[in-house]
């Protein structure tokens, strides 16, 4: 009992844990939320409980927060307007052969 409210008092005080679950139908993972747990596994077993609870996922990915990068929203001019720039990377670029029909 007393092991149980070491845990629970240093609750606030664990990582943040961003969840990813891929479903029966689905080919990539998705960002289902985030809970927090004092470690991977136990990250992965509250995600199993939360988000996949009728049995709708094969597969979950946790990433402690703090280990994720992400582009700033203020900032996706600098980021994504450069792609523009190269046509090549559009599909109206490529002339597509005749013998290709369903494209």
């Amino acid at each position: 009992m007393k092991q149980n409210i070491f845990i629970m008092s240093n609750k606030k005080n664990w990582p943040l844990w961003e969840i990813f679950v891929r479903s029966k139908n689905g080919l990539e993972h998705r960002h289902f939320g985030s809970l927090h747990a004092a470690d991977a596994e136990m990250a992965l077993e509250n995600a199993r409980d939360v988000y996949t609870r009728r049995s709708e996922g094969v597969s979950i990915w946790v990433v402690e927060s703090k280990n994720i990068t992400a582009s700033n929203p203020e900032h996706n001019g600098e980021m994504f307007e450069p792609a523009q720039d190269k046509v090549y990377r559009h599909p109206t670029f490529y002339d597509l052969p005749d013998e290709v029909k369903h494209m």
